[in-house]
């Protein structure tokens, strides 16, 4: 069975930095492509950043600049470094990966928190 497990969140300063990682356990296969999403309660889930098994990145315009995903395939990690934060970037975030290049896929973490004060 497939599993993700996310870790890393907390709270912190606006202007502080966190760094989110996600391990993923009891895949046969690899994870194609791999991202994090966030979701704050009462709004839809939103992506943040992609990165495929080729290091090719995508980033949501809000935090472009600020977060770096990256990924460890021989360890099937990822990661996401998240700097310059905001309290607008206060959310559940989630980790997604996907066989193919397309996401979301049915497999996700159980969240982690990130709260962000002012």
């Amino acid at each position: 069975q497939v599993q993700l497990v996310e870790s890393g969140g907390g709270l912190v300063q606006a202007g502080g930095s966190l760094r989110l990682s996600c391990a993923v356990s009891g895949s046969t296969f690899s994870m194609s492509i791999m991202g994090w999403y966030r979701q704050v309660p009462g709004k839809q889930r939103e992506l943040v950043a992609t990165i495929t098994n080729t290091a090719r990145t995508n980033y949501a315009d809000s935090v472009k600049g600020r977060f770096t995903i990256s990924r460890d395939n021989a360890k099937n990690t990822v990661s996401l470094q998240m700097n310059s934060l905001k309290p607008e970037d206060t959310a559940v975030y989630y980790c997604n990966g996907g066989r193919w290049l397309h996401l979301p896929s049915e497999y996700w973490g159980q969240g982690t928190q990130v709260t962000v004060s002012s």
